[in-house]
């Protein structure tokens, strides 16, 4: 009886579940090949008039594919495989000391320090974040008296970093600019696409980088903004524009700034590197001002992950500079509304460790003197790779863009197979676009990368 009312259920789960003499054993019940025998592997189960069945024929997941390796994180992962001696890791933008070691500043061990003598509790945040950070991130960005801030017309919530930042306004662009496209350089950051991908916020390139001079395509730039629909949202790099190096000069913004106005379009600016690209806070937020002081709607996405070492605290804001303060308080709760289904609020130790530093005298000068150090140890190494490059090579061959590039990476020109080259035969990890991040060398080691990036540029197609 027992068996037959079994046979019954398993039978009206699924097909593959019937029981038939063959699968019974001494009147227990074993199901398919798996040999589950209720008796045996469940010795305390009583029998009712209730049967539970264990599917055990397949995953629910089989249908999901394995995705292909972060291009930018996948770099690191190959780099620790490798057991040579002479292998670099020029992949993650990630700061290194002259000694290839990971970087704590002074400033961060000093505000810890505070907030342990001040007994700083671990309760949640409001879901903008921490009221002080985000006072300090919109000063520092902005100028602490620009009029925008004190007419309150800064809507800032705290971030999860660059990442959630855009990531949170990319949400806002999808539900209130509805059909609304934004404009990428071509190349940018990879996980920008990604960002905007995931929002189904629709996007189209603008040319940035020519390959002939190795530099800046601003009559392509300039043209595909032109011809962009109106009202499209136009993402810039505020400095430091990553992968390249390359910026626009002060003149070559003023003209952006023009014809974003002109075509209506909304400017929104990813700050990833303020004070880390030239070593001063105010010159490397000079493109955001430029388009704050005209009058312009702005968004703004900050990072405090390179200029303040802070990679692994996710620590960044979203600033929407509106035109008056009721524009600017809508726009606030919306991004608070969008944010919390997704994180619910945001970490709390990156957001005292910026406002302490940000906020502090003492502990802001002692912060612009390491962020002047670390950009300055950039600086040397990119000329001295220079000097390595241009001792070596004969060919005539005009290597000035990497001076001319700025920040902690360099866009070196090689192609795919000549970066496979850099990595199979040298030993140098780095991205297929030819990306490579000067944070991640040293002085010793200009040499032989520059051996490596000749050998892989006029001897691999």
């Amino acid at each position: 009886m027992a068996s037959s009312v079994l046979s019954a259920a398993l039978n009206s789960l699924s097909p593959s579940y019937s029981l038939s003499s063959r699968q019974t054993h001494k009147g227990k019940p074993k199901i398919g090949g798996n040999a589950l025998r209720f008796n045996k592997s469940f010795p305390n189960a009583r029998s009712s008039g209730r049967v539970m069945a264990v599917a055990v024929n397949g995953s629910r997941f089989e249908g999901i594919p394995m995705a292909p390796p972060d291009p930018i994180l996948g770099v690191s992962e190959a780099f620790k495989a490798d057991t040579s001696d002479v292998k670099l890791n020029l992949g993650v933008g990630a700061y290194r000391t002259e000694e290839l070691q990971p970087y704590v500043l002074n400033v961060v061990k000093k505000a810890e320090n505070l907030m342990l003598e001040r007994g700083d509790n671990k309760e949640y945040l409001s879901i903008e974040g921490l009221a002080a950070f985000n006072k300090a991130t919109a000063e520092l960005l902005l100028g602490a008296d620009n009029p925008a801030i004190k007419q309150q017309r800064v809507a800032t919530v705290q971030g999860l970093s660059g990442t959630g930042s855009l990531r949170l306004a990319a949400a806002l662009i999808e539900r209130y600019f509805a059909g609304a496209k934004v404009l990428i350089s071509s190349p940018t950051w990879g996980n920008h696409k990604n960002i905007f991908n995931d929002a189904r916020v629709p996007w189209s390139e603008y040319r940035y980088y020519d390959p002939k001079t190795v530099g800046l395509d601003f009559e392509g730039m300039i043209e595909d903004i032109k011809s962009a629909p109106e009202g499209s949202f136009v993402l810039l790099h505020g400095c430091a524009h990553n992968p390249t190096g390359i910026d626009p000069t002060p003149e070559q913004w003023e003209k952006i700034a023009d014809l974003i106005q002109e075509k209506n379009h909304i400017p929104f600016f990813d700050v990833a590197y303020q004070g880390f690209a030239s070593g001063s806070l105010d010159e490397d937020a000079a493109s955001v001002r430029l388009f704050v002081a005209r009058g312009m709607e702005v968004l703004v996405a900050q990072s405090y992950s390179k200029n303040l070492g802070l990679y692994a605290e996710r620590i960044g804001a979203i600033n929407v500079i509106s035109s008056s303060p009721e524009s600017a308080a809508r726009v606030k709760s919306q991004l608070k509304r969008l944010a919390r289904p997704m994180y619910s609020n945001p970490p709390v130790h990156g957001a005292r460790i910026v406002a302490d530093v940000v906020g502090n005298p003492v502990l802001f000068n002692e912060w612009r003197a390491e962020m002047e150090m670390m950009a300055g140890r950039i600086k040397n190494v990119r000329q001295q790779l220079y000097n390595s490059i241009t001792s070596k090579d004969n060919s005539g061959k005009d290597w000035s863009f990497i001076l001319k590039q700025i920040g902690m990476f360099s866009f070196t020109g090689l192609n795919k197979e000549q970066t496979d080259n850099m990595t199979n035969k040298w030993h140098v990890y780095m991205t297929k676009d030819g990306r490579i991040s000067l944070a991640g060398l040293s002085l010793a080691k200009c040499e032989y990368l520059a051996d490596a990036i000749i050998d892989s540029y006029h001897n691999v197609s």
